[in-house]
């Protein structure tokens, strides 16, 4: 059967954008992709990108505090919310224009429309047209999920956190993951008036214990109220601004509730369950390590498969596929070790095993230091570092890396080498430490804090 293209793509975010130029330019594959939103997905246009220049811009009131300590005789003034916005988002139109060029230079086909799975090897475009390819690959991200609450459309999502015609005085972020606490120490750091409910026992659940508490104990010190064990039975608009009622018996006031309470896959109304497709219970497709699904010619990569969603796996999978369908080049991409950071207040970077997942598979060593970093100690800040290691008693491999405090996520991509090597405890200890620097403590922990 002769197809008017070797590859469909549907979804024009990181894995998407990357299998569909690597199948093109180096697999020499026909390829057509359609997005119906804009070019970039949620990374780029409204997930990481934007979120971390706002983290920048966030950082600047503490930085000039410091300059002051420091001798500078500098003086804040008011934020320009609206030119930060404006900056911002021709810089996403930037990104957006280059994203373009990167297909178009690969000779990718772009269709800017919505476009569903009609069979095994063919898709409908919004616009009534059909056509067939050998591949599809299913690269349509998450979306922010919402709980169906009395009042849930007065809250907006981090989707629209960029957009803000006007920054809030009160604002209330729902939610304990990674996105919620990133959104509180924005909003903070902006001069937000913040507040953070949490329906658990601590934020950043699913990481280092640890390491989540230092950072959660950092960011109530500095000023954002955290409620833990409390969430929202119902939203109501007042004439001041947004009441929330909570689970703690509380009714408090805000003028913008941010809801960052987890994302979904972005796989209903493709068509893909009438076909034979696999869904999950949260509607994530459903693949194999080659990141096919039980349809041969329909594969998916990133957020739409539930695997491990962080914008540099969407890429490698993505990459994977192209090797493996277009290249001869079977590739697995392998999710059992990867780094990842928190942008947070402090930053939290992180790789490998907590130590309560360490610990469960048999007797570990922990070596862990805090301390006062030298730069904020000298501005007269309390601010606190924590570096920690998790050590295999046995093999004495280091089998996780916890870094809490100012360039985190820059310190643990280079950590995440050695311990991706299998470096041991020993390997570290010959290292050489560089002076006077924080990361130079991962390098000089000599006796563990803890065993066992």
């Amino acid at each position: 059967m002769a197809f008017d293209v070797d590859l469909f793509v549907i979804g024009g975010g990181s894995g998407g954008v990357r299998a569909a130029r690597i199948a093109a330019a180096e697999g020499g594959a026909r390829v057509a992709l359609a997005e119906e939103s804009r070019m970039g997905g949620t990374c780029v246009i409204r997930g990481c990108v934007p979120k971390k220049l706002m983290v920048f811009a966030s950082d600047f009131p503490t930085q000039i505090a410091d300059a002051r300590a420091y001798g500078w005789d500098v003086q804040p003034g008011a934020f320009d919310w609206t030119r930060f916005r404006t900056a911002l988002e021709a810089e996403l139109s930037r990104l957006e224009t280059a994203y373009r060029g990167t297909l178009a230079g690969a000779g990718v086909q772009v269709h800017d429309t919505r476009a569903t799975v009609e069979d095994a090897h063919s898709v409908r475009l919004a616009t009534g047209e059909r056509i067939t390819a050998k591949h599809i690959l299913i690269a349509t991200g998450g979306r922010p999920f919402v709980p169906d609450i009395p009042g849930a459309d007065l809250a907006v999502t981090s989707n629209e956190m960029f957009h803000l015609p006007a920054l809030p005085r009160r604002a209330l972020v729902v939610g304990g993951g990674y996105i919620a606490s990133e959104f509180a120490g924005i909003l903070h750091g902006l001069g937000v008036h913040t507040t953070q409910y949490y329906r658990g026992a601590q934020i950043l659940r699913g990481f280092d214990d640890e390491a989540r508490g230092h950072v959660s104990n950092a960011m109530q010190a500095a000023g954002i109220a955290i409620h833990c064990g409390t969430d929202v039975l119902r939203l109501e608009r007042t004439p001041g601004g947004i009441r929330a009622v909570a689970t703690d018996g509380t009714e408090r006031e805000f003028d913008l509730v941010l809801y960052a309470t987890g994302r979904r896959p972005n796989s209903a109304g493709l068509g893909l369950e009438a076909l034979g497709v696999e869904l999950g219970r949260h509607g994530e497709v459903v693949v194999d390590d080659w990141s096919q699904t039980a349809v041969p010619s329909i594969h998916a990569v990133g957020d739409v498969t539930n695997r491990v969603n962080l914008t540099p796996v969407a890429i490698r999978e993505g990459h994977a596929f192209a090797d493996t369908v277009f290249r001869g080049v079977p590739t697995k991409f392998d999710h059992g070790l990867i780094a990842s950071a928190v942008f947070t207040r402090p930053e939290l970077g992180t790789v490998g095993l907590s130590e309560e997942a360490a610990r469960a598979l048999g007797p570990i060593e922990v070596y862990a230091a805090t301390f006062r970093p030298m730069q904020t100690l000298f501005a007269g800040r309390q601010d606190r570092v924590l570096m920690k290691l998790v050590v295999d008693a046995a093999s004495r491999k280091v089998l996780g890396c916890h870094i809490v405090g100012p360039g985190a996520g820059e310190m643990i991509q280079l950590a995440a080498i050695p311990i991706g090597m299998g470096a041991t405890k020993e390997d570290f200890d010959r290292t050489v430490a560089v002076h006077p620097t924080m990361a130079e403590e991962l390098v000089t922990m000599r006796k563990p804090v803890r065993t066992g």
